[in-house]
């Protein structure tokens, strides 16, 4: 008979011979169903009616079957698509201008909008450590962006922190606990440092009379082509001056034979 029922037949049969007060007492063992709390997450403010990032602009969705317009709203959309959403949610209230895609500010949203989700995430599951080690690293690069902007613009620095909703808190001071051995270690490198720093001396040192001494010898070559130069240039001019004479004496022989000719012609 119990065969035939199987092992679920079988329990059912055990249940109802059993008297309520068996049952009543065998139900510690049974597990214990926990609720899972409802962790609030940054994509509730999202409405499920909105359309997708890739559908939003077309003229096309306003003639749309409205079966069509569910599948592509927030409705059946993935974290995926509403991360999209919501991270150019957060690029638009600190971004410069609608053509901003890089600067400090963008950066800082979008690396608040993963940081964010990387938290709810960790807050259902503890212990993933591979995304706990992501959400660190984005953690420390908005810190460094965050302390940049701080020092050279400060009014961006605080309007971003007041429209993204960060709390930023200064970094603590660098301590450390002096010991023996740490003090030895500090002279010594200490003493290297001023050794090498001796060496590289000497090098400069020879570097420079090298400088020098090319910088004499570049010069002495230099004046040398200046003489040269000087020379040639003397040289041409006494050449040029001999020939001026030469041609101014040709010319006077020649007046003087053309008047020869005349005055033995002329009449007394």
């Amino acid at each position: 008979m119990l065969a035939l029922l199987g092992r679920g037949g079988a329990a059912a049969l055990g249940r109802a011979a059993c008297s309520p007060a068996l049952q009543a007492a065998r139900g510690y063992a049974r597990p214990v169903t926990r609720r899972r709390k409802d962790i609030p997450s940054q994509l509730d403010d999202l409405p499920p009616t909105m359309l997708k990032k890739d559908y939003a602009n077309l003229p096309v969705m306003n003639s749309v079957d409205d079966v069509v317009r569910r599948l592509l709203s927030l409705e059946m959309a993935s974290q995926k698509e509403k991360m999209k959403i919501k991270t150019q949610q957060l690029v638009e209230k600190v971004r410069r201008s609608p053509s901003d895609n890089g600067s400090f500010e963008v950066q800082v949203a979008i690396l608040t909008a993963r940081i964010r989700m990387f938290e709810e995430h960790l807050q259902r599951h503890p212990k993933d450590k591979n995304n706990k080690r992501r959400m660190l690293m984005d953690v420390d690069k908005r810190r460094k962006l965050l302390g940049y902007l701080r020092r050279v613009r400060y009014d961006t620095f605080e309007n971003t922190c007041k429209q993204l909703d960060i709390q930023y808190s200064l970094p603590p001071p660098y301590t450390r606990r002096v010991t023996k051995r740490w003090l030895v270690k500090k002279a010594f490198c200490i003493k290297v440092y001023q050794e090498a720093q001796k060496l590289k001396a000497a090098e400069r040192l020879k570097q420079r009379e090298q400088q020098a001494r090319a910088r004499a010898a570049r010069g002495q070559q230099g004046q040398e082509k200046l003489a040269q130069e000087k020379q040639g240039q003397e040289k041409l001019a006494q050449e040029k001056q001999g020939q001026e004479k030469q041609t101014q004496e040709g010319q006077g022989q020649e007046k003087l034979a053309q008047e020869k000719p005349a005055q033995e012609g002329t009449p007394v």
